[in-house]
């Protein structure tokens, strides 16, 4: 008895939990793909999008139109199981010149690619993220953006009902802007995998990129649906599965195509 009224006594003293957090709308958790298959140029579409659909009227108004008023958002790039960095840390957003503010800061610079692709470490990373951080949420997302399947780190779906259980959206932004005739790397209906493997929680989403002149404009929408809480409409798409070893509903594609061209690049 004396230990649980210890105990009581030290949860009294430290008051209650998450007392210092910052309530917001939502703390969305941009997570961006820059692994090896992303070229410099597509590098600097993605940043330069960004920080565009950042300052865009939609997003402004989206941004500023929830219960509270403001929202905490970061950015992060992501490739292999261990390579996240960090380019803009969770931030209070509530007007046009913190929404500004963060748009510069991706402005900046554009660092060179990175090996791999593991969804899995993003989702990983995005949740401890999320969980770490001084914000409280009505909502909590992480965003997605890629061009491939999850190569590494384990099995994305794992990764995914880990951070769904918890409470965390996953939407995705997959990059279908095949410019060149498909590598041995390509997955044909990289949308069907983001669907089937990657997304969850309630009002998930997935919104494919098909051309790189599209990519700000797609970005935007996709701010704005996370900002208000919505899902976009469903828009049909003609679904004709491929026989062959790719099919996008296998989750363990992405490692399975590994496994055949592993030898490429010379890396175990």
């Amino acid at each position: 008895m004396a230990w649980i009224l210890a105990f009581v006594f030290a949860a009294l003293l430290a008051g209650p939990s998450g007392a210092e957090d910052v309530e917001v709308d939502v703390e969305l958790l941009l997570a961006v793909d820059v692994s090896r298959s992303m070229t410099p140029a597509e590098l600097e579409i993605q940043r330069r999008g960004y920080a565009e659909a950042l300052r865009s009227d939609e997003v402004i108004s989206a941004l500023q139109g929830g219960l509270l008023g403001r929202v905490a958002l970061s950015y992060v790039e992501w490739a292999g199981a261990g390579a996240q960095r960090i380019v803009v840390d969770w931030t209070l957003i509530e007007d046009r010149a913190g929404a500004e503010a963060f748009a510069a800061k991706l402005d900046t610079q554009f660092n060179p690619a990175l090996r791999r692709t593991s969804i899995t470490g993003a989702i990983a990373f995005g949740r401890e993220s999320l969980n770490g951080n001084a914000f409280a949420g009505l909502r909590r997302v992480i965003d997605i953006s890629g061009d491939g399947p999850n190569n590494q780190g384990g099995l994305v779906t794992l990764a995914r009902d880990r951070a769904v259980a918890e409470g965390i959206v996953i939407n995705g932004l997959p990059l279908m802007t095949v410019e060149v005739p498909r590598s041995r790397w390509h997955l044909d209906d990289l949308d069907i995998y983001y669907r089937t493997c990657v997304i969850g929680g309630p009002g998930s989403f997935v919104i494919p990129v098909t051309s790189w002149a599209d990519f700000a404009q797609a970005v935007r929408r996709k701010l704005v649906l996370e900002l208000v809480g919505t899902s976009p409409a469903p828009t049909p798409r003609p679904v004709q599965y491929r026989p062959g070893p790719n099919d996008a509903r296998d989750c363990q594609i992405g490692e399975k195509i590994w496994e055949r061209n592993r030898g490429i690049w010379g890396t175990p």
